[in-house]
């Protein structure tokens, strides 16, 4: 029987004789596929398609590979196909965000209500911008942008060699960066 402190990969394997054991897996890594399934789709969809990533996870637990001891690229992996097959939503999300535009300010310190004035005004920008990418390389930068994965991570979170990863990473950063270009030369002016 595995310890709790046991890597994923061990955990995996005990639930295939001990599905319960599965539970370990889904305590340690929901937070964060949570947090970025919200962040991809809206807190209402992040909810169902957390359910549906751990559900398709626990389905294939006898496919995971073992030499991976850490589960959470795999899990990224599902979440971002998952993801993928919701992709009209998430442009849609995302161009509802560019046409809302910023948040209103709220009062408070100036420098910080300066400082979030300046960020907000970027948000439907960016928000164009990523709906503007191709998927995959949409899935890519989020992966490293918002996740904090390596590229080594999100290739195997997608499937993908490294080499593919730094490409559409590089791809991403310089359409997103000519969609920002003119408000930070505008602002730059000012």
């Amino acid at each position: 029987m595995s310890s709790p402190g046991a890597a994923d990969a061990e955990i995996i394997a005990a639930s295939l004789r001990q599905p319960e054991r599965f539970a370990v897996v889904f305590d340690r890594h929901a937070a964060h596929i949570h947090r970025y399934l919200a962040r991809r789709l809206g807190g209402q969809l992040a909810d169902d398609v957390l359910g549906e990533t751990f559900l398709a996870a626990f389905t294939g637990r006898g496919r995971y590979d073992p030499a991976f001891p850490d589960a959470r690229p795999w899990l990224y992996g599902i979440a971002t196909n998952l993801v993928g097959k919701r992709r009209r939503e998430e442009a849609r999300e995302y161009r509802l965000r560019a046409a809302l535009g910023p948040p209103g300010t709220q009062e408070g310190h100036a420098d910080r209500v300066a400082a979030r004035v300046s960020a907000q005004a970027l948000t439907g920008r960016l928000a164009a911008a990523l709906a503007g990418l191709a998927r995959g390389d949409r899935d890519v930068l989020l992966l490293i942008a918002w996740e904090g994965l390596s590229y080594e991570e999100v290739a195997t979170a997608l499937g993908i060699p490294v080499g593919t990863v730094r490409s559409r990473l590089n791809r991403a950063r310089k359409k997103v960066r000519a969609e920002l270009a003119p408000a930070e030369e505008v602002s730059n002016r000012g």
